[in-house]
């Protein structure tokens, strides 16, 4: 009798299951060119062959379905095709972010890690500290690494062993405690993941379109960068790993490469602006450049329109959820205070406290149900009940939906704060800052700011007859929380204002202390 898993492996065709779309996309077009990077094209063709010489590498070294395998690279058509390799294997990828403490390094490298890939860029001291007994395996010669590149392969492509449900892949946030909580994903949603670009026909018209010349910056640990890289795969678009050259990307990247189709982070797509009133670049190829990470706002939406056209989307989404919406740039013009319409696969329902669904234009929190949805955070029984409730997510975020059915977002029902696209808790810097031997009292707040989307802000109330030194205390966050917690502003204040509900009011310290 077959298991759940063994049945649906059997029953779902290799197009409608991960990696298995992937591989018939390159399989159909083999000679269009998957990666440009500087002068060097990878086709479809080079990649599926790369990706099934590492996924024998893998095998061979003893990996297979079920186990974990962190993955901290640079950004290569090799890095893509061994986190692609490791898919086809079944094994569940944990993605190690840049960045990381080295307490933060042990905790992600902590959760059933069997291999670790690297390669000469990310190759630290700390980092295979971090990875113990796990077998290290590299992109090039690495010391004391097994170089997955060369290996020679047998011309033929592995069995995909993939199981829909089992775990695909461990993205992190920074976790309310301040260390990183894994949000798994299975590889059923990891196929809905790469099919969502489909449904955009509907509400983004010509969006798909943008996906011909993609734009690919940052790092594949981001989930929200491997989801904008899907369709520029599945669709026959090229995505270009622009080389630096010591000025910003945007503008100056689209310009170079004649870029179709990009996201960006509300403070580079400020930085951008600002760019643009000063000198013209030639940025008429976009199609589409869709904004996340941050509120954006409706001001600034407004001026990106006016200069860069209709091409400007406005994305709203979560790191449990994927995609939860977008705003087109026509209804950009109109509503620029909305983040737009739901997915097709993706419902809204914005509850009271007790979770019961309110009227439209009634401000609750906002709970998501998609194919799309982790499974839980790994290991965390209690916070994954939390969040998951009868198939629903709360976002923890919170908003309404006018009549039309368009989402606005109004704010969060958890201290966090969103800096250069990555959630930032503001309990962690607090607990922080509070066990320094200056500090009696620690409180964080975020607010916006173009260059990082928010900024965090701490204020101190000192030990009597202590005066606490900011620059000890940024050093103390960073080395705990790392360079995304470190306060913009610290503050030392004698008492901190208290809310008609007895807690302490950030919002008054802000206004009081600081000015925007």
């Amino acid at each position: 009798m077959l298991n759940p898993v063994t049945r649906a492996t059997h029953h779902e065709r290799a197009a409608d299951t991960f990696p298995g779309l992937l591989i018939e996309a390159l399989r159909g077009s083999p000679g269009t060119a998957a990666f440009e990077q500087g002068s060097r094209i990878v086709s479809r063709g080079e990649l599926l062959e790369l990706i099934g010489r590492m996924a024998c590498a893998m095998r061979d070294a003893g990996l297979g379905p079920g186990d974990g395998v962190a993955i901290r690279t640079g950004l290569s058509p090799e890095a893509f095709a061994a986190q692609m390799a490791t898919h086809v294997l079944g094994c569940r990828v944990v993605s190690v972010k840049p960045g990381y403490t080295a307490r933060q390094l042990a905790d992600v490298l902590g959760v059933g890690v069997t291999a670790v890939i690297l390669d000469h860029s990310t190759a630290t001291p700390e980092l295979r500290k971090a990875a113990g007994p796990a077998t290290v395996l590299s992109l090039g010669p690495v010391p004391g690494a097994y170089d997955l590149l060369a290996h020679p392969g047998d011309g033929r492509f592995p069995a995909v062993t993939a199981r829909p449900d089992d775990a695909a892949l461990l993205t992190f946030t920074s976790g309310s405690t301040g260390r990183p909580k894994g949000c798994v994903l299975t590889y059923r949603a990891l196929a809905a993941h790469w099919f969502s670009y489909r449904g955009w026909a509907s509400i983004a018209p010509g969006f798909a379109e943008s996906f011909e010349r993609y734009l690919l910056f940052g790092t594949l640990s981001s989930l929200v960068v491997l989801d904008f890289l899907a369709p520029c795969l599945l669709s026959g678009g090229t995505a270009v790993i622009p080389e630096e050259d010591g000025r910003p990307l945007f503008p100056y990247a689209i310009e170079r490469h004649r870029i179709t189709g990009a996201i960006v982070t509300v403070p580079r797509l400020c930085r951008m602006l600002d760019l643009l009133r000063q000198e013209h670049v030639d940025v008429g190829s976009l199609r589409a450049l869709t904004v996340s990470g941050s509120p954006l706002g409706p001001h600034r939406l407004l001026e990106a329109l006016d200069r860069l056209g209709p091409v400007v989307h406005v994305g709203y989404g979560a790191t449990e959820a994927g995609i939860i919406s977008l705003l087109t740039p026509g209804e950009g013009r109109g509503v620029p205070a909305s983040v737009g319409r739901p997915h097709p696969s993706v419902e809204i329902s914005v509850c009271d406290e007790e979770g019961r669904p309110v009227a439209a234009g009634r401000t609750g929190e906002i709970y998501v149900r998609s194919p799309f949805l982790m499974a839980g955070y790994w290991d965390l029984p209690e916070e994954t009940r939390d969040v998951l409730r009868d198939g629903w997510l709360r976002t923890r975020d919170l908003g309404h939906l006018d009549d039309a059915g368009l989402l606005y977002l109004s704010g969060r029902t958890r201290d966090v704060i969103m800096v250069n696209a990555i959630v930032v808790y503001a309990g962690p810097i607090e607990k922080v800052l509070a066990g320094h031997p200056d500090v009696a009292e620690a409180y964080v707040t975020g607010a916006p700011d173009e260059r990082t989307g928010e900024a965090v802000h701490a204020f101190v109330v000192p030990v009597p007859g202590r005066v606490p030194d900011p620059d000890a205390l940024a050093g103390l966050v960073r080395a705990e929380l790392g360079a995304d917690s470190v306060p913009r502003t610290i503050t030392t204040v004698s008492s901190v204002p208290v809310a008609p509900s007895g807690k302490p009011d950030k919002r008054a310290l802000l206004d009081g202390h600081l000015s925007f």
